[in-house]
């Protein structure tokens, strides 16, 4: 299908996490500010419904890129919680002095964490005993930078506090999984898209999509259709996508459950960009005793169809997400992960060729950890994390000393991956 580019694997690394615990999620940032990105565990509460309440951390543990133990904050539990929902916790510079701080709701509060050492810097109370299914950051004042927060429960409501954790505004409507806040008419303000509801940065509902079931399990901002204005795509019942002011200008209803969508250019002949997504075709944990399946598919920036996986293998709970600069000049990827029926995590081309397989079962995550305009796939599990990339790094090495920037994808994130996509030429 197309004309495929190979690319190289180089498996760099193989670290032993079990210190930190089962069912960890993992996060990533520079913690320390020494130019290399290291790995933050994050153990739910034993006490979790991977589904509703309560959404706590038990234990934080951070790690190199050689697989040394920096600090634990917390004690690990073989009883934890699973990745049925997000876990509230985020890397980020929520004071803005120049160093990454983890946020985390544990024992009932949230929590502000030194990133070199997970000392505490602050500890707030929660506005409600519920708001913590996740950790937004958001510019809401109109400051420089981010750094307000929104907090919600799981299916309904939201609280937006500023950075002195007061609080703002509450909302209530269905905001999906994971809201995303972005500045759709520059203002200095970020838009909230709660789901099916876009908010301005006070809460005031702008305009709603119609004619949608459930809820948004991911959102995505990019100038799909080369206008040059955002656009959103919002996976849910159906895959649609609407301009800033609220207008609907398509809907792919191709799928029976849009679980997962990503943006990128996968297709740089085509113009614009292209939508990326898992139609979860049958589900397994709906009474009905059937084999679950799920499928790729790919659209165009008319929310045409290109292709759709024809899966022979069996696996329902596939995640995908774009990775862009997997190596220097590649086009954006699709990475499909947990694809289970023995499908190892896939780098998939825009015509659906497997162009890298990294040959390690367990979530991924994605990100340029050296700072070197490229980025590495990390895939992990219970006990062991494995390093990807297209070239060799020496981890040995000395690092740069120069402290790396937090991108949003990165502070954002989560189990239902939304994000922005760059319309790249």
């Amino acid at each position: 299908m197309g004309t495929r580019r190979t690319e190289e694997v180089v498996h760099l690394a193989d670290l032993d996490i079990r210190a930190a615990g089962p069912r960890c999620k993992m996060l990533l940032g520079d913690l320390n500010g020494d130019g290399r990105m290291e790995i933050l565990l994050v153990q739910p509460d034993n006490r979790q419904d991977v589904r509703y309440i309560p959404h706590q951390v038990q234990c934080l543990t951070a790690y190199d890129l050689q697989g040394r133990l920096l600090w634990q904050t917390g004690r690990p539990d073989p009883g934890a919680g699973s990745q049925g929902s997000d876990y509230p916790a985020q890397i980020y510079d929520i004071d803005g002095d120049g160093r990454l701080e983890v946020l985390c709701v544990m024992d009932g509060r949230l929590h502000i964490l030194n990133g070199q050492d997970g000392s505490v810097k602050k500890v707030c109370d929660l506005p409600d005993p519920e708001a913590h299914d996740c950790i937004i950051i958001a510019n809401l004042t109109g400051g420089e930078r981010a750094s307000d927060l929104i907090l919600k429960d799981r299916y309904r409501r939201l609280w937006a506090m500023d950075r002195d954790f007061n609080l703002l505004w509450t909302h209530e409507g269905n905001p999906g999984h994971f809201p995303w806040v972005y500045d759709l008419n520059g203002d200095g303000f970020d838009e909230v898209m709660a789901g099916y509801d876009l908010l301005d940065h006070q809460g005031r509902p702008l305009w709603s999509c119609k004619e949608l079931e459930d809820h948004a399990d991911c959102i995505w901002i990019g100038d799909v259709n080369g206008d040059g204005a955002p656009e959103l795509v919002i996976g849910g019942s159906v895959t649609v996508m609407y301009d800033a002011v609220g207008k609907e200008l398509w809907r792919y209803d191709g799928s029976v459950e849009s679980q997962h969508i990503a943006l990128g250019r996968f297709r740089p002949e085509l113009p614009g960009l292209q939508v990326a997504g898992l139609d979860r075709l049958v589900r397994e944990d709906d009474g009905k005793g059937l084999k679950g399946k799920d499928a790729l598919f790919l659209l165009d920036a008319e929310g045409r169809e290109l292709w759709k996986e024809d899966r022979t293998t069996d696996g329902w709970l596939t995640i995908i997400d774009t990775l862009s600069g997997w190596s220097e000049g590649s086009p954006d990827y699709i990475l499909a992960f947990r694809r289970g029926g023995g499908v190892y995590p896939t780098l998939y081309d825009g015509h659906l060729n497997a162009v890298a397989e990294l040959r390690t079962e367990g979530y991924a995550v994605h990100a340029d950890l050296f700072g070197s305009g490229t980025e590495q796939v990390i895939i992990y599990t219970d006990d062991r994390a494995a390093i990807y990339a297209s070239r060799f790094f020496d981890l040995s090495a000395a690092a740069s000393g120069a402290p790396l920037p937090q991108p949003k994808r990165l502070y954002s994130s989560t189990l239902y991956p939304g994000g922005e996509a760059a319309r790249r030429e």
